[in-house]
Parts: C-alpha cells; structure tokens; sequence
C-alpha cells in the first residue's frame, strides 16, 4: 500500500470502509482486563505488600492470561481497591503463579 502526499489531510473515517470499526486506542483498551481478587484471602491466596514507593506495591499471586496493563480488584477492611498492573512475570512452577509490580489507581 503506498500514500501520496496531497496535501490534504488524512481522513480516518475512510478506515472503516476496509472494517476498521475502532482506532489503535480502542483496540489496546478492550485487551486490558480487570481481574476481581476481591473474593480471595491475603496471605492464603495472595500475598500483597506495600513498596516504599508512594502508591505501588507487590502482589503474589495465582491465574493466568493476566498481563500489564489489566487491573486487580483487592479489598481490604470492607472497601475496594483497584490497582493497574505495571509489571508481571509468572514464575515456571507452577505456570499459573505470577509476582507483580502493581500501581494503586482507586
């Protein structure tokens, strides 16, 4: 595919003739997931501690497909906490447990 330059400006609309129906944007925020670890236990089934860094701590925990950029749903004392995922790596036993750098967000 070539592009002449025509100096006109590029109008994107013309994009969902070919099926495009949302932009790069979209298409990164819809692959963002949010996992609910609201339900689960603190030191049974994840171990969270708090860095010296404001606002980001360390998670441990158990599940797949989860990567950077989703969000975990924590409570702590009755009230929700949500935190964006900036780093994770799974360990490779088991494959599904993972350590995470994770960002408090609300």
């Amino acid at each position: 595919m070539y592009l002449i330059k025509t100096g006109r400006k590029f109008n994107w609309n013309i994009l969902n003739f070919f099926g495009s129906s949302s932009s790069p944007v979209q298409e990164v925020k819809k692959q963002q997931k949010v996992h609910d670890y609201s339900h689960l236990i603190w030191g049974i089934d994840y171990v969270f501690d708090w860095l010296q860094q404001e606002q980001k701590a360390c998670m441990t925990a158990w599940g797949k497909d989860i990567k950077a950029g989703d969000q975990i749903i924590l409570k702590k004392d009755n009230q929700s906490h949500r935190y964006q995922i900036e780093e994770i790596d799974y360990y490779s036993d088991p494959a599904d447990m993972w350590i995470a750098l994770l960002k408090q967000i609300g």
